[in-house]
């Protein structure tokens, strides 16, 4: 999707067949959804990886449980592998999160993943 001698592609060109709803539908549903915010559920049992997807919106997290993960882009290349961040898993923790470009999600941990993203739209 982007092109690192190009500038990154805005959130609102990404491709829409890449939505999670759309991408990654056995991993996210929509609880509620208006023409300002979507409530996405997202669920992963361990040993799922979540196929290629994106969030084309920033969104607030409410993570119930948790459990470690490795985040790889469109091409397989490792964003985020938490057992290498020295933290633990965190439960019931809030955050926020920007957009993410294209992506997998591996649960490398021995808990299912479950959280609740407020997707804010533009």
């Amino acid at each position: 999707m982007n092109d690192p001698t190009r500038p990154p592609t805005p959130p609102s060109a990404w491709p829409a067949e890449l939505d999670a709803l759309v991408a990654a539908p056995a991993h996210h549903r929509v609880l509620f959804e208006n023409d300002r915010v979507r409530v996405v559920e997202t669920r992963i049992p361990p040993g799922d990886t979540v196929p290629l997807h994106t969030h084309r919106w920033p969104g607030a997290l409410h993570i119930l449980s948790w459990s470690d993960i490795i985040r790889r882009d469109e091409h397989g290349n490792v964003l985020l592998d938490t057992r290498k961040s020295g933290a633990p898993p965190q439960t019931a923790f809030f955050g926020w999160l920007e957009p993410l470009p294209a992506h997998t999600v591996e649960n490398v941990g021995p808990c299912e993943i479950h959280n609740i993203t407020v997707e804010v739209k533009d």
